[in-house]
């Protein structure tokens, strides 16, 4: 991390705010690019400074996320992890219906119990019915896990990192605070608006570029009837 830092007072690490704005330029147009080839951009954070923060925005430019916990495999075994949202599914319906008052109350408990852990864990990779191109990874030393998995199947990496992380584990670093809860806001925030941009201008675009809608042609039945109509009101005159 030396060359992110532009120095140091009482054992603090100050960052050089510069190399902050590149990184974050160059993750934004990266991000513009993954979303304009119709990709998903994953966002992982599960310390608590981030935990809100990633849920809020992924949820706003309407990409998955993972923000409680990072479950093993969930980019190398994704073919699981797609199961198991099916049960996810299976047991919100079981819940809304009235089938769940036929189990016993130890067997409601047992389910109910099942659901919301499973609901913490895979509520936010609902959206997720593919690989992504793309993860952003909010400290790349807690998530060591995601990194070596998106590494390992080729995934690029975007992470906002400290002065305590590895850069050249990552893709696309940011150096910055990733333990305060503004500065989180503000680099995810940056993110989030960059896809959510970039959608409503791929939208925009698609709209124009839709074909309009054909004139209506007049068949020759059709100009008989205009005729005799005008014909008609001509003689009430």
């Amino acid at each position: 991390m030396a060359a992110y830092i532009y120095a140091r007072k009482n054992l603090i690490h100050i960052i050089d705010i510069r190399e902050t704005v590149r990184g974050l330029l160059r993750a934004r147009k990266y991000l513009s690019q993954v979303v304009t080839g119709g990709s998903l951009v994953l966002f992982v954070g599960t310390k608590r400074q981030a935990s809100a923060t990633v849920e809020r925005e992924a949820l706003r430019c309407g990409m998955p996320f993972v923000n409680e916990r990072w479950l093993g495999g969930t980019l190398t075994n994704f073919r699981t992890i797609r199961s198991r949202l099916s049960r996810l599914e299976e047991l919100e319906a079981l819940r809304a219906s009235d089938e769940i008052d036929t189990y016993s109350k130890k067997m409601q408990s047992s389910l109910n119990r099942e659901y919301r852990k499973m609901y913490r864990n895979l509520n936010g990779l609902r959206t997720m019915n593919r690989l992504p191109e793309c993860v952003v990874v909010i400290d790349p030393k807690k998530e060591k896990n995601a990194i070596r998995e998106a590494r390992k199947l080729g995934v690029t990496t975007v992470a906002l990192i400290d002065t305590d992380c590895d850069p050249d584990l990552v893709d696309l670093p940011i150096p910055g605070n990733d333990d305060g809860i503004r500065a989180v806001e503000v680099i995810v925030r940056q993110f989030a608006d960059a896809i959510a941009q970039t959608k409503a201008a791929a939208a925009a675009q698609a709209k124009d570029d839709a074909p309009a809608e054909p004139a209506p042609v007049e068949t020759p039945a059709a100009e008989a009837e205009a005729k005799a109509e005008a014909d008609a009101e001509g003689e009430a005159s």
